[in-house]
C-alpha cells in the first residue's frame, strides 16, 4: 500500500493527478498494522483513492458496507457496483468482485443480476452515450479478439463473460482491470458497425499488472481524459489508424445462438415510458378532479370514424384479401407494404383509436391474439416485437414484427430502442413490469402520441411509449 501511494506521490508531483482508481485486491498481501496507520490517520493518501470491493472471502472484511464508504481518510470504497460522477462531469462505472454462478452471488462476487441491474440503470439514462471509465477486477472474456497478443494470457478461456457483456454496453472509453498479474494494454476498438451505424467513440482496455511485481510489469497508468460531456461530439468519435473491430460482439451473438428458448422466456421484462409534450401548447390535461367532482373518470366510448376508415371490418374500403383470421372483437391481418413477409396487424373489429380505448372484451381478444402468434413464431424459431403507432391514425393497428430468436434477445431489442431514442432525442424511463398503462396518467390523448411495444417473451411484457414524433421507432 505504501509502495502504491508513493508512486502516486511521485505521479502528483509531475502530472498533477487529482485522483487514483485501484482495480483487484488493494488489500494485496498489506499487514494489519500497515492499514491500521491509515485507518487512523497516521498514514495519509495523498490523493482521492478510489478502491474496488473483495475478490475473495479473506477481504470482505474490510469493506463494511457494500454501498460504499470512506474506508480511511482519502480513500473511498465505491460500493458493489454502480456509476460514480466527479465534479468535472467525469462518469466512473464499476463493478466489484469476481464473477458467480450463484444467485444471490457470495459477498465478494457479482451475478448475472447484479450486471443486469447495472446496464439497465444507465442504459436507460436519458442522452447515454457510454461512460469515460470502467472500473472491474476481472478481465473481460475475449477481449484479445481481433487484437494485439496479451503474452501468456489465453483472453478466450480467461475472464468474465459477464464483465465482457457489461462493456459491450456501456462502451467505456477506458476500461481498466487486472488479477492476471499482467500488463496489457489492448488496441482501441470500435462500439460501431462501419456503414451500418452511426460513427461512436472508441474504447481502450488496460488490465494492470501487481503492485511491487518482482519483474517489474507495469502496475500504475498515468493519463489525462476530459469528460465525454464536455467534448466535441466530433472529436469524440474520432476513429485512430489501429482501431480494430469490437471483440465481444461475435462471442455476444455466439452467445444467443446457443441460448435456449427456455432461456428466452426467463429474459427479464423490459418496460419503458416517456413523455415529449411538455413543451406543447399549454392546455393542461386533465386529471378527473376539476368542478369538484371526485367520482373516477368513466371510459369514454370508441369514437366513429369521420370518413372511410381502411381498417373497420365492415367498411368497403377494407382490403379484405389481406385479412388471416377474424374473431369476435379482434381480426388478424398481413400488413400492406409489410417490413417483413410475415409482418402481421392485430386490428379491432370495432372503431378504437387506441390500446387505452379498448374494453375489457377487445383486450382479452387480443391477448388471445397474441398468445397465439407467440407460439406460432417460436415454432419458427422467432421472436415477435409488437408495437402500436398512434400518429394520425383513427383505428388501432398493432403492428406484430418478427425477429430470430437466436439473434435478438430482449435486451438487444432494449438497447436498439435506447439507442434510436437517443439519436431522437427522445428521454426513456423505464416504467414497473406488469404495469396497467390505463393507469399511468394517460389523459387527453389530443396531446399524447403513444406507442405499445410487446417483447412477447412473457404475457405482459411491454415498452409503453409516449411520442409524437411522425415515425415509430425503429429497430
Amino acid at each position: 500500500m505504501s509502495r502504491c501511494c508513493g508512486s502516486t506521490a511521485c505521479q502528483h508531483k509531475s502530472c498533477v493527478c487529482c485522483m487514483l482508481l485501484c482495480v483487484g485486491n488493494f488489500f494485496g498481501s498489506t499487514s494489519e498494522a500497515e492499514w491500521a496507520e491509515y485507518r487512523t490517520g497516521a498514514k495519509k493518501a495523498p490523493i482521492p483513492t478510489y478502491v474496488l470491493g473483495a475478490n475473495d472471502q479473506e477481504t470482505v472484511c474490510y469493506f463494511p458496507d457494500v454501498s460504499g464508504c470512506e474506508l480511511a481518510e482519502n480513500i473511498t470504497y465505491l460500493g458493489r457496483r454502480g456509476l460514480y460522477s466527479g465534479t468535472s462531469g467525469l462518469q466512473i462505472a464499476y463493478l466489484s468482485g469476481t464473477e458467480s454462478q450463484d444467485e444471490p452471488a457470495p459477498a465478494y462476487s457479482f451475478s448475472t443480476k447484479d450486471v443486469a441491474e447495472l446496464k439497465t440503470s444507465l442504459l436507460s439514462t436519458p442522452n447515454f452515450k457510454g461512460v469515460d471509465i470502467l472500473l472491474t477486477s476481472p478481465w473481460p472474456r475475449d477481449v484479445g479478439t481481433f487484437a494485439n497478443s496479451a503474452g501468456e494470457i489465453d483472453t478466450k478461456k480467461c475472464g468474465s463473460k459477464l464483465v465482457s457483456d457489461l462493456a459491450a454496453s456501456l462502451k467505456p472509453r477506458y476500461h481498466f482491470a487486472a488479477l492476471k498479474k499482467a500488463y496489457y494494454e489492448r488496441l482501441p476498438y470500435r462500439n460501431h458497425t462501419v456503414l451500418q451505424e452511426t460513427p461512436q467513440h472508441v474504447s481502450r482496455f488496460i488490465a494492470l499488472a501487481d503492485v511491487g511485481n518482482a519483474t517489474k510489469k507495469k502496475y500504475l497508468y498515468a493519463f489525462s481524459i476530459v469528460p465525454m460531456s464536455l467534448m466535441d461530439p466530433a472529436e469524440l468519435v474520432k476513429q485512430p489508424q489501429d482501431v480494430t473491430e469490437n471483440p465481444y460482439r461475435k462471442s455476444r451473438t455466439e452467445a444467443q445462438k446457443t441460448k435456449s428458448p427456455l432461456c428466452a422466456e426467463e429474459e427479464p421484462a423490459c418496460q419503458f415510458f416517456f413523455d415529449l409534450n411538455k413543451h406543447r401548447g399549454t392546455k393542461r390535461p386533465s386529471d378527473g378532479k376539476e368542478g369538484g367532482n371526485s367520482q373516477p373518470k368513466q371510459a369514454r366510448k370508441p369514437p366513429q370514424p369521420t370518413g372511410p376508415c381502411w381498417f373497420c371490418l365492415a367498411s368497403p374500403e377494407v382490403e379484405k384479401h389481406l385479412v388471416v383470421s377474424i374473431g369476435t372483437h379482434c381480426y388478424l391481418a398481413l400488413a400492406k407494404g409489410g417490413l417483413l413477409p410475415d409482418h402481421v396487424l392485430i386490428l379491432p373489429i370495432g372503431h378504437y383509436q387506441s390500446v387505452v380505448d379498448l374494453s375489457s372484451e377487445v383486450v382479452e381478444e387480443v391477448t388471445k391474439y397474441k398468445s397465439a402468434l407467440k407460439e406460432f413464431f417460436r415454432s419458427k424459431g422467432k421472436r415477435y416485437v409488437l408495437f402500436e403507432r398512434n400518429y394520425r391514425s383513427q383505428h388501432l393497428q398493432l403492428q406484430v414484427i418478427p425477429v430470430p430468436l437466436d439473434q435478438c434477445t430482449s435486451e438487444d431489442i432494449k438497447e436498439s430502442f435506447i439507442a434510436q431514442a437517443q439519436e431522437q432525442q427522445i428521454e426513456l424511463l423505464e416504467i414497473p413490469e406488469h404495469s396497467d398503462i390505463t393507469s399511468l396518467g394517460v389523459t387527453g390523448l389530443s396531446c399524447w402520441r403513444q406507442t405499445t411495444v410487446d417483447l412477447s417473451c412473457r404475457c405482459a411484457r411491454c415498452i409503453l411509449l409516449h411520442v409524437k414524433l411522425l415515425d415509430v421507432l425503429l429497430i
